[in-house]
């Protein structure tokens, strides 16, 4: 009896140990699949995740840069607006009437400024039968203006940037491999760092987008580009903005390379251009663009999917620190807004 008595303590604590043993075992099983689980649902998870950053980062973008409207800087029929920087503090505009003027000679005039809101138009006219200025200095000091004439894109020069000579033969025509191109113009070129000259043009085709909206373009405007070693002869290479798609619906005009940088940030070369609910940019690096952001409008109504005159035409230039965009509007003339 002694010994069964002094048994039954010790198997008492067997079975108890016994029992939560098994309890261990059972709750690490239960923890071991619950874990197990999490992490097999994890990458649909992550996924999620990263869509949902995505989308929020692209709507951030989309206020990337804030501007503010300003007043007329030229007022008139005029449109298609060019800034160059003269150096000493001074900058030339160059800017086309509109071709709705009665009687007109598709005249280029030009004016200077030291502010970029005060512009004093200089005497005279630098081009006729000629839109879309386009001005570059070269790297021997003199300037380059491409302009469309008759469909195509042609160029001149200029020493003083007031007299131009017209050069012979066409920069840039309108065929396009896999497009029947009605024309190309409102071009933009610009010379990056290994001397490359790289212009952005519009290609037109005579038909409108197809979509179920009715649209008030009855042309499809797109973005191509090329290239030159001596900003003559140019290669095309594609495609660099379509506009073929439910955002732009089938409308990009009026081209503007612009190296942005504002503060310390990396230098970025954009495309600047305008479709129907404002002025939009695409970054280009190595020959790929990116997707268009909207930078800045007129209108007031967000839910406006053709506002009535949205700004058009963009050029920007940096002046006395303040970054300036000039717009045009129809009729009315050549407008600015400053960054914020």
């Amino acid at each position: 009896m002694a010994e069964e008595l002094d048994e039954k303590p010790g198997n008492k604590t067997v079975l108890i140990v016994s029992v939560i043993l098994i309890l261990l075992i059972l709750a690490a099983g239960i923890y071991y699949f619950v874990i197990r689980s999490e992490k097999a649902e994890t990458p649909s998870n992550t996924s999620s995740t990263t869509e949902n950053t995505a989308t929020t980062s692209e709507q951030s973008s989309v206020a990337k840069e804030v501007w503010q409207d300003g007043q007329v800087a030229v007022a008139g029929n005029f449109a298609d607006a060019d800034v160059v920087d003269l150096g000493a503090g001074q900058f030339r505009m160059y800017y086309s009437v509109e071709p709705e003027v009665p009687n007109n000679k598709l005249e280029v005039y030009s004016a200077v400024s030291t502010d970029g809101k005060s512009w004093t138009k200089e005497a005279g006219t630098r081009k006729t039968f000629a839109t879309f200025p386009d001005v570059i200095k070269l790297p021997n000091g003199t300037w380059r203006m491409y302009f469309q004439n008759a469909g195509v894109i042609k160029s001149a020069t200029s020493a003083d940037g007031l007299s131009w000579t017209d050069e012979p033969g066409t920069r840039v025509d309108k065929t396009e491999s896999g497009f029947n191109l009605e024309n190309v113009g409102a071009q933009s070129t610009t010379i990056l760092a290994d001397g490359t000259y790289l212009m952005a043009y519009r290609g037109m085709i005579n038909k409108p987008y197809e979509t179920t909206e009715k649209l008030p373009n009855q042309n499809t405007q797109l973005f191509f580009y090329a290239t030159s070693t001596d900003g003559l002869s140019f290669t095309k290479k594609g495609i660099s903005v379509d506009s073929r798609n439910s955002t732009l619906l089938g409308l990009t005009d009026g081209a503007e390379w612009v190296n942005w940088q504002v503060g310390g940030s990396q230098a970025e070369l954009r495309l600047y251009f305008w479709s129907y609910k404002g002025v939009y940019s695409a970054a280009y690096t190595s020959g790929a663009f990116s997707e268009p952001v909207f930078q800045f409008t007129k209108n007031t109504d967000a839910l406006a999917r053709f506002p009535e005159n949205p700004p058009g035409d963009p050029t920007l230039a940096k002046i006395n620190d303040t970054w300036f965009m000039f717009y045009g509007q129809h009729t009315k003339g050549i407008y600015y807004a400053t960054l914020q």
